[in-house]
């Protein structure tokens, strides 16, 4: 039997053989090493695609600390693979207790690195927390996340933010393509080898109309579902309206829908009086990063028992005789329960990443301790190698 190492580096490979243009850049990187010198503290989703950037930014000389984002999108096989190559270390395990995964984190910021990649904004809240005299040698961060991103304008708006952060989830090439069509795929990939039902004819509601949101209702339509959407910004309401979708309030667009989805980054959006009017047999999921949108407590004290029915789907029956279906535990479903974002899109967000980090070890050390967009440069670069690769080189 192959243990978790071998075939966490078979996925890796696969991964790699459909993302060429971080191909590219490790093939640069590797003759020029621009983080010789660097400890690089990663804090990501630990699956394939996630592999190969963190191996790409070694091979640019970086020594490299890593750890989930999220203990339910660990993949072990991936954490033993990386941990088994030099220069990485690693400490993530899949479903590890709050406490480990906080533990973590302080593990990684007790390394020294001088520039860190995250998922989420747990990281940059932690050193705020510590106090960033405690890390006189970090240069910057990078964010790939709406919800990171939210976090890190959050703590510039107060006058908080320790350090200069790039914001890689604003760039065009990212939540253009990454949010709207990596998500989109995914998450309803995930849904349907969870359940393994049927999509078309269902009616769908969508909680969130930015671009994941778009991308959730795009292929839902694609699959041949109804589609609701509820959106708590009228601008947004309009243009949903004018794709052709319903638009709905949540509460009526939860009394009508077979598939739930949040994608809004907020807690608690679907809560406990949402879910008195959830259709009996619904199944719900989470689109976001953290597992807080569907509030899991409530859920929890409406119902009179839950039980996994099937891997990674729990059935939750309430006291007046409904069924409700949650996935992936309420967590980021693509990730919980399937494999994530196809490679090719993420070959581009992680581009994205590689290039940005080398913009601050080059950089970092005379930006401002503010939120940066990704440099134009960057983005159209590897708008350039995407088009090259696909032989539309203009």
């Amino acid at each position: 039997m192959k243990g978790e190492a071998e075939l966490g580096f078979e996925r890796i490979d696969w991964a790699r053989a459909h993302m060429p243009i971080n191909a590219e850049i490790r093939e640069r990187f590797e003759r020029e090493e621009p983080f010789s010198g660097h400890r690089i503290g990663a804090a990501l989703h630990l699956e394939a695609k996630t592999a190969n950037l963190i191996l790409t930014l070694r091979a640019g000389g970086a020594e490299m600390f890593v750890i989930g984002s999220n203990p339910l999108s660990t993949q072990d096989e991936i954490a033993a693979a990386l941990a088994e190559t030099e220069g990485i270390t690693v400490s993530a395990r899949r479903g590890e207790p709050a406490e480990k995964h906080a533990a973590s984190i302080d593990r990684l910021l007790d390394s020294s690195p001088t520039l860190i990649v995250e998922d989420g904004g747990e990281v940059i809240g932690r050193i705020v927390k510590r106090g960033i005299d405690n890390f006189p040698q970090l240069i910057g961060i990078c964010e790939e996340t709406t919800t990171g991103v939210e976090q890190l304008r959050e703590l510039e708006r107060e006058g908080k933010l320790p350090i200069p952060a790039i914001a890689v989830n604003d760039a065009r090439m990212k939540y253009l393509l990454d949010n709207r069509y990596g998500t989109g795929q995914s998450t309803w990939d995930a849904i349907m080898r969870s359940t393994n039902l049927l999509v078309a004819g269902k009616t769908v509601l969508i909680i969130g109309y930015g671009w994941v949101g778009k991308g959730l209702a795009l292929r839902a339509r694609g699959l041949g579902a109804r589609v609701i959407v509820a959106e708590l910004d009228p601008v947004k309401s309009v243009e949903a309206l004018m794709e052709g979708y319903d638009v709905a309030s949540l509460e009526e667009g939860i009394s009508r829908a077979e598939i739930v989805l949040t994608a809004t980054g907020r807690p608690g959006v679907v809560g406990k009086e949402a879910l008195e009017r959830v259709k009996d047999g619904a199944i719900l999921a989470n689109a976001g990063h953290f597992g807080y949108e569907i509030d899991k407590t409530a859920l929890e004290a409406i119902s009179v028992e839950n039980e996994e029915v099937r891997p990674g789907v729990r059935s939750y029956r309430l006291a007046d005789g409904r069924t409700l279906y949650l996935l992936g535990e309420g967590e980021l479903v693509n990730l919980s329960v399937a494999d994530g974002h196809p490679a090719e899109i993420m070959d581009i967000s992680f581009a994205l990443q590689a290039l940005s980090l080398e913009h601050l070890a080059k950089s970092g050390k005379d930006l401002p301790p503010r939120v940066h967009r990704v440099p134009e440069e960057i983005e159209r670069s590897i708008a350039r190698m995407v088009l090259s690769e696909l032989h539309q080189e203009r």
